[in-house]
């Protein structure tokens, strides 16, 4: 089997989320029929992707690998390529170095045709062969999500309304920010997941910054992993105290009791969107993988 890596984007507003569900139109419900058709495959294959995004979220960033078998890349070629070499013997290392053009020329024309069949809210920006021990999901050091809100007083651009969130109510970003500080670090994040079975709640928090940009306020979210809607959840938790509402040591409160708090207001789907996946060096691939695999605890 070979495994490809496949760099994807997405408009999330018609889709019900990344995970492909019974009667329902997905990301990778979409991607693996449009791989199937152009590989001729009785059954399309599994995508495995860095993060699961919900509905309504986009992504600019998302990562996947799918393992197929190498013979099925031959329903790529434009023509065929048998008896290329006419007879003569190659010379020293001129078969691989065919080999490699060859599935650089298939992996390009993979490219071109899932453009040709996938819907417009839906494109595969990169297909490459993924390194030894790489895996989307395990092998990511950190996602980093944005969160894009308007809070001008006519709303929000009506050109950017599927991408952007309109707050009716002036933030103050000094207090996002003092208030966000207070979330950062391993922590369990319970407070600000929806619970489930067997599954941990404890997270690394990289990042969590806001800031004004081209008439936005944006908030910057990276950790090692998230928790069903936890950057949602983050930004949710601190928009009241960006309006004054609460007081900047609420959100950290709630992270301390580390249950699901009702005050906590999950932001809207739409503002939000997938932006990088980072993975470390070739050698570091299969321990990261290993590592991330282990059920996590708190450090004492």
């Amino acid at each position: 089997m070979v495994r490809l890596r496949l760099d994807l984007a997405y408009d999330g507003t018609d889709f019900s989320g990344w995970a492909k569900q019974p009667g329902r139109r997905t990301v990778q419900g979409e991607i693996e029929e449009a791989l199937g058709r152009i590989l001729r495959l009785a059954e399309p294959p599994a995508l495995t992707v860095a993060g699961r995004t919900d509905a309504g979220v986009h992504a600019r960033g998302q990562v996947a690998h799918v393992d197929l078998d190498p013979g099925a890349l031959v329903a790529l070629d434009g023509r065929d390529r048998r008896g290329r070499a006419g007879g003569e013997a190659p010379e020293p290392g001129s078969a691989e170095l065919a080999e490699a053009a060859e599935l650089d020329e298939r992996l390009s024309a993979m490219r071109r045709r899932l453009a040709g069949v996938l819907p417009p809210d839906v494109r595969v920006r990169l297909v490459t062969v993924a390194p030894e021990g790489f895996d989307a999901r395990f092998s990511a050091l950190s996602r980093r999500y944005a969160y894009r809100i308007s809070d001008a007083p006519g709303g929000v651009d009506p050109l950017r309304r599927r991408e952007v969130v309109w707050y009716n109510r002036p933030l103050d970003v000094d207090r996002l920010n003092a208030a966000a500080a207070a979330l950062l670090g391993e922590h369990d994040f319970a407070a600000f997941c929806k619970k489930r079975e067997g599954a941990t709640t404890i997270r690394e928090l990289q990042r969590l910054d806001w800031v004004r940009a081209d008439g936005l306020v944006v908030a910057t979210v990276t950790a090692d992993a998230f928790c069903h809607s936890m950057v949602r959840a983050l930004v949710g938790s601190l928009l009241p105290v960006g309006e004054g509402r609460l007081p900047v040591g609420w959100p950290g409160g709630v992270l301390a009791r580390a249950v699901r708090d009702s005050g906590v207001h999950v932001a809207p789907a739409h503002g939000l969107c997938l932006e990088e996946v980072r993975y470390p060096g070739a050698e570091e691939l299969a321990r990261r993988a290993s590592e991330t695999r282990r059920v996590r605890t708190l450090s004492s």
